[in-house]
């Protein structure tokens, strides 16, 4: 039994000091370019306006995703948002490029982390108050569901983020290589 309990602290020990220093946020990172990356980017480009500067001139789609009730009252019409929104739709266009990015490569990965639980909590906002999210969708903790849309799912997104704020990029990352270079 002595040797089983040995074996237990030495592999667990092991374990904890890997999780420590580079096995938890490098598959943070592998974790969030598998499931969110894709999800961000593709729903980044439905915001993107038409031509070689459409990144500078979002879409009328992204004007119903973020601002859903107002364009409503302005019969859709663009241009009729104020400079604002202009301004928060450029923006925010950009950051659901730009941030995914630098979680993925590995740099400024805290600040790029910080952000994203800023955007996703905009996003579960809106949708929630500005596209009238159900019930269904909104969910709830501690029930026997686990596959509502916004408090199932984007807690998780929140967790993985929130191991990256604590723990960092790891070794395999641009922070780390910037780092070794000071």
């Amino acid at each position: 039994m002595t040797a089983l309990i040995r074996f237990h602290n030495w592999a667990f020990d092991l374990l904890e000091r890997a999780t420590r220093s580079w096995l938890l946020p490098s598959l943070a990172r592998f974790v969030f370019a598998a499931v969110l990356l894709g999800y961000f980017w593709s729903s980044a480009m439905t915001k993107l306006g038409t031509g070689l500067f459409g990144f500078l001139f979002p879409s009328s789609g992204a004007y119903v995703q973020m601002f859903p009730k107002a364009m409503e009252a302005a019969s859709y019409d663009v241009s009729q948002m104020s400079t604002m929104q202009y301004l928060i739709a450029l923006f925010g266009t950009w950051a659901e490029f730009i941030l995914p990015l630098l979680i993925v490569i590995g740099l400024f990965t805290r600040l790029a982390a910080i952000g994203m639980i800023g955007f996703i909590t905009v996003q579960s906002l809106t949708d929630i108050w500005g596209h009238n999210a159900d019930a269904a969708t909104i969910g709830h903790w501690f029930d026997s569901a686990s596959g509502a849309l916004i408090m199932d799912q984007r807690t998780f997104w929140v967790f993985v983020l929130i191991v990256l704020i604590v723990r960092g990029a790891g070794p395999i990352s641009v922070d780390r290589f910037v780092l070794r270079q000071r």
